[in-house]
């Protein structure tokens, strides 16, 4: 009897995710399909490393949605905690919406009063990391999906390339 659950892949991910991000009232950022550009280009020294991550990164990115928050420096106490309620709202969408928490999400309080939080879920084949943190007067948050099946199938070169990714 063929299935009739619709397909579950990169472009649901990216609109669950947006969903949940807006939901959130979270501020700025964009969910991406794909892997982000990265933030800081690689010196000469890098350049054969850089090619290898490159060429990683594209051919595993129909594989990955990210999003981040815009990055808030200057900010508050109270724009932090505000940052962390709707980081829990964004979660609670989630799992509104079949993603199912695989790791406990606890609070990890940082030396300078800040906060660092991260959360797992699954849903259908894909993996969501999510991560919040505020240290001092910088907040942000991101989350990464990643479909299990691509990541599965990385040798242990390829992986080794992608841990060492900054």
């Amino acid at each position: 009897m063929p299935s009739t659950q619709a397909p579950f892949g990169q472009d649901t991910v990216r609109r669950e995710m947006e969903a949940a991000v807006v939901a959130a009232g979270l501020p700025g950022g964009e969910t991406e399909a794909g892997y982000p550009k990265p933030r800081h280009q690689a010196g000469a020294a890098a350049t054969e490393k850089a090619r290898k991550v490159a060429a990683l990164a594209a051919r595993l990115s129909p594989c990955v949605v990210t999003w981040s928050s815009d990055d808030a420096t200057g900010a508050s106490e109270a724009t932090a905690a505000k940052a962390r309620r709707q980081f829990a709202a964004m979660l609670a969408d989630l799992g509104a919406h079949g993603w199912k928490e695989t790791t406990p999400t606890e609070d990890v309080p940082t030396k300078n009063g800040g906060v660092y939080v991260m959360a797992t879920y699954k849903k259908r084949g894909w993996i969501l990391n999510a991560r919040h943190s505020s240290m001092g007067p910088w907040v942000e948050s991101t989350a990464m999906a990643t479909k299990a099946s691509c990541f599965d199938s990385l040798t242990d070169e390829e992986t080794s390339v992608l841990e060492d990714v900054d």
